[in-house]
């Protein structure tokens, strides 16, 4: 069994105490040692290996050590850590069934670690480059021990599920920058060449000025995972972690955070203040933990401009995941199939045969950045996006208007007293007009 976390408010009082240390760290380094640390990094260049590990092994880690492996020809995989140990087994099992992975993997027992501490121990494992994609509550911390390491990451979609975490990451990423490390995102749209190119002449005023953009996404029901007799609460939780708004951010957090990315790549920035509605319609058993089934927000920037955000998960409805932006002289399509302009005349983007994955794009940015000893750092935008998401939560959550000054500085907290198995958070169920903005 793990050791459990130290209770909440100490964890606050260690994690203010280790930024305090590592400024100061960082400011007696200096520029020129940064530049030295950069200049002799190991792996520029070279046929060297690349070690990769993975923390978090369901189907999306599963699918990033594959993208990762094809990145790069030297890249191996030699470590895999998650809570549950069955998902290690079950996720090295099907990479071992890839032709295009098998040789590039050497994870023997001792390297196959789990437990909530498992990631301490990946970390230590000599890896070079970590792949995160735990569920989002973990981001944070996962962040700042590989960072702190000295580790390269890829970093999963939403980075945290509360501000503090937004905060925490914001600054991981900036010691990041400092230590010549890479951080790379898995806010997957800003690697598709559709969007870059769509964006662009947006950007270059194809449509005129920006005044309304949308953000949709309707789903249908997903996965969960029936109660089993030897499960705590905690291991209930965990294994639906989708569920509880203090592992997942809620849905609109930890999936719809892509279309609101694609939105803020499209203006440039992010907007003043938020107000919505959202509620449970259907997903109303107490299997479905305490998120809701359906978001509505409108965000306001300073200048105006409209972002109006949708999403649902509910069966039997029709589904539509795409960004839709309104210009004074026309108007934009984003979504995976069709990618459209429409001015005087309509652009289409056209997929090239052959193409690359947007998941593979981004693993392919992460380990040439390493290689050429030039460090990607996507901090910014993965940070501010997860935030924009989870304002939006805050908005449908509490019934009222959430500035982005309240949504970043807010105090709102979901870290659990212990990570141990037994008793899991209190299941509270938002409700609009009562629930506190704090």
């Amino acid at each position: 069994m793990p050791t459990p976390i130290k209770p909440k408010r100490e964890n606050r009082s260690s994690r203010r105490q280790f930024l305090k240390t590592a400024s100061l760290a960082a400011a007696a380094s200096g520029a020129t040692t940064n530049v030295m640390m950069r200049a002799a990094t190991p792996h520029v260049g070279g046929r060297d290996t690349l070690k990769v590990g993975i923390i978090g092994c369901g189907g999306r880690g599963t699918m990033a050590v594959l993208d990762a492996l094809q990145a790069d020809p030297h890249a191996q995989l030699t470590a895999m850590a998650d809570v549950f140990a069955d998902r290690i087994e079950l996720s090295l099992n099907s990479l071992l069934q890839k032709s295009n992975a098998a040789a590039k993997i050497e994870v023997p027992k001792e390297r196959r670690f789990s437990g909530f501490n498992a990631y301490q121990e990946l970390i230590a494992s000599d890896v070079d480059v970590v792949l995160l994609t735990t569920p989002p509550h973990f981001r944070p911390l996962h962040l700042r021990a590989a960072i702190d390491a000295g580790k390269h990451v890829f970093c999963e979609k939403p980075v945290a599920v509360d501000a503090p975490g937004v905060r925490e990451v914001l600054e991981t990423c900036q010691r990041a920058k400092e230590k010549g490390l890479s951080v790379v995102s898995g806010l997957c749209y800003r690697e598709n060449p559709g969007f870059k190119e769509a964006i662009d002449r947006i950007n270059n005023g194809a449509i005129g000025e920006v005044h309304t953009l949308y953000a949709n996404d309707y789903r249908g029901p997903i996965w969960e995972k029936p109660r089993q007799p030897d499960w705590t609460d905690m291991h209930y939780q965990m294994r639906n972690w989708y569920y509880y708004t203090w592992l997942s951010g809620d849905f609109n957090v930890e999936q719809h955070v892509h279309f609101l990315d694609v939105c803020a790549w499209v203006k440039g920035g992010y907007p003043d203040r938020a107000i919505g509605m959202g509620g449970r319609q259907v997903r109303t058993e107490e299997k479905y933990g305490n998120i809701f089934d359906h978001h509505s927000v409108t965000y306001q920037y300073e200048d105006g401009t409209r972002l109006l955000s949708n999403c649902r998960q509910q069966p039997g409805c029709e589904t539509d995941t795409h960004a839709f932006v309104q210009g004074s002289r026309g108007s934009a399509t984003l979504d995976d199939g069709k990618i459209l302009v429409y001015t005087d005349s309509k652009w289409r983007y056209r997929k090239k045969k052959g193409a690359k994955s947007v998941y593979q794009l981004e693993h392919d940015r992460l380990f040439a950045g390493i290689r050429s000893a030039k460090p990607e750092n996507d901090g910014e935008y993965m940070s501010k996006s997860t935030l924009l998401a989870i304002m939006g939560r805050m908005a449908t959550y509490t019934g009222q208007v959430v500035t982005w000054e309240q949504a970043m500085n807010s105090q709102e907290d979901l870290t659990p007293e212990a990570y141990a198995w037994g008793s899991a958070p209190e299941v509270t169920i938002a409700t609009p007009g009562v629930t506190k903005l704090v």
